[in-house]
């Protein structure tokens, strides 16, 4: 490939830290408990109690995934009385988890 053309794609491609970042919640998203929990608050709104009752899992187990998945910016809380209900942070984590399902039940 000429070098024009090669600065020209450079030019274009995302910076490395943007790629870093993707990769950071590929990762939080590769793990299949936080699937699960993506999965359950694209139904609906829960508290950890309800949650970890839906999924048949400790609420530690859950309040720990939920942790990273706050801290990953890929789900939100809000507080109401002394009970925390979590959702997903904004509708680009359905959609992509959506895509992602979409391919993975893709046939060859």
């Amino acid at each position: 490939m000429a070098a024009q053309a090669m600065r020209s794609l450079r030019q274009i491609l995302l910076p490395e830290e943007q790629i870093a970042d993707m990769a950071a919640m590929f990762k939080m998203m590769a793990d299949p408990t936080r699937l699960r929990i993506i999965n359950t608050l694209l139904v609906s709104e829960l508290c950890v109690r309800d949650m970890a009752e839906l999924m048949q899992m400790s609420q530690s187990a859950v309040s720990h995934q939920l942790a990273a998945l706050r801290n990953s910016r890929l789900i939100k809380f809000r507080r109401e009385g002394k009970q925390i209900f979590y959702s997903l942070d904004d509708e680009h984590i359905g959609q992509l988890f959506n895509q992602c399902l979409e391919h993975a039940q893709e046939k060859e």
